[in-house]
């Protein structure tokens, strides 16, 4: 079979198994695989090679399962490569189509049809392993009893920027066990915080860089595309505010706060070498009030659209959320809107 078109569906076929993608050059298929593609797996692929492996040619899987018995010291990734060697599978432009040739080879796996040696390298990456039980915070244990008091009697207390310290693993896992969320690293510009009161920790607060476009607060502040673009590092954004389950202070939420807007530029300039002048944060209407953001003086700007990342129809894919911002300067507009 031959089919050709730019974003055209593509079907590879290894005996009576069929792979499924988008191509840009002729596929030829003539007995064991033989194949001339530019591809890449996605999720179309993804999507329909499962519905197919029960498919497969007894042959053409006599063949794989003697290829890693009679090379037993090999990895995953070189038994691909020797694969698309024996096949001469390879791209238009002559490399070898290994990565496509890996994830046929794991899916058969998994199935049950063969069996690939242990898994030799895992990348070092956190934000790459697709491990979760790599990446889960490890946990730590804190005092749990209960503190239910006044928060005159609780002060003063005691902001810690946690993160590149040793008390990080404490953050990430208080906020792993006790946030509705749980814990996800971030990326980019962000700061973490924990608060503690009588030498243990009562709360944590995760900050960082804001999202691009946000309709309600872009509007709010009245800069343009450019001075977005350019000026974006100067925002704040809450991602994380957890006060911890056993922890009953009157007042609490709405005082740390009040002491973050103080601190949180503060400690951006210490770490990042500039300053911020301006705070956000979702709220969801559906879970929570934002009473202790209100209590502190932060403003309801609207509400999101409710599109995700994931969205491919304009359609709202997740609830929506209260857009609430703080500014923490009176000229905040005007340093906002510079175009430098």
């Amino acid at each position: 079979m031959c089919l050709h078109g730019r974003g055209l569906s593509l079907f590879i076929r290894l005996g009576d198994l069929v792979l499924c993608g988008n191509g840009t050059s002729p596929l030829v298929t003539e007995g064991p695989l033989t194949a001339t593609l530019s591809w890449r797996p996605g999720p179309i692929w993804a999507a329909k090679l499962d519905h197919f492996l029960a498919a497969t040619n007894s042959t053409d899987l006599e063949f794989i399962r003697r290829l890693i018995s009679e090379n037993p010291g090999l990895s995953r990734r070189a038994l691909s490569e020797k694969l698309c060697e024996a096949w001469d599978w390879r791209q238009a432009n002559g490399a070898l189509c290994a990565m496509v040739c890996r994830g046929l080879m794991l899916h058969l796996h998994r199935a049950g049809r063969l069996e690939l040696p242990p898994v030799r390298w895992v990348n070092p990456n956190p934000l790459a392993r697709r491990n979760a039980e790599r990446s889960k915070p490890a946990p730590v244990l804190v005092d749990q009893t209960p503190l239910e008091s006044t928060l005159s009697r609780i002060r003063p207390l005691d902001f810690q920027q946690v993160r590149r310290t040793i008390e990080e693993k404490l953050f990430n896992s208080l906020l792993d066990r006790y946030h509705y969320l749980g814990y996800t690293q971030p990326v980019g510009e962000h700061l973490k915080f924990v608060v503690y009161a009588q030498d243990r920790p009562i709360a944590c607060l995760g900050w960082s860089s804001a999202p691009r476009h946000l309709g309600p607060r872009d509007r709010y502040i009245g800069w343009s595309a450019e001075a977005r673009r350019k000026n974006i590092r100067f925002l704040a954004y809450n991602t994380r505010f957890l006060i911890l389950p056993f922890v009953k202070v009157e007042h609490l939420a709405s005082h740390i706060l009040g002491c973050m807007s103080r601190l949180v530029p503060l400690e951006w300039e210490r770490v990042y070498g500039h300053s911020i002048h301006y705070l956000e944060t979702f709220v969801d209407p559906g879970r929570f009030r934002g009473i202790c953001y209100r209590a502190a003086n932060w403003q309801y700007l609207g509400l999101t659209t409710g599109l995700g990342k994931d969205s491919r129809d304009n359609k709202p894919n997740r609830p929506l959320k209260e857009v609430l911002g703080y500014p923490l300067r009176e000229d905040f507009r005007r340093l906002l809107g510079e175009i430098r």
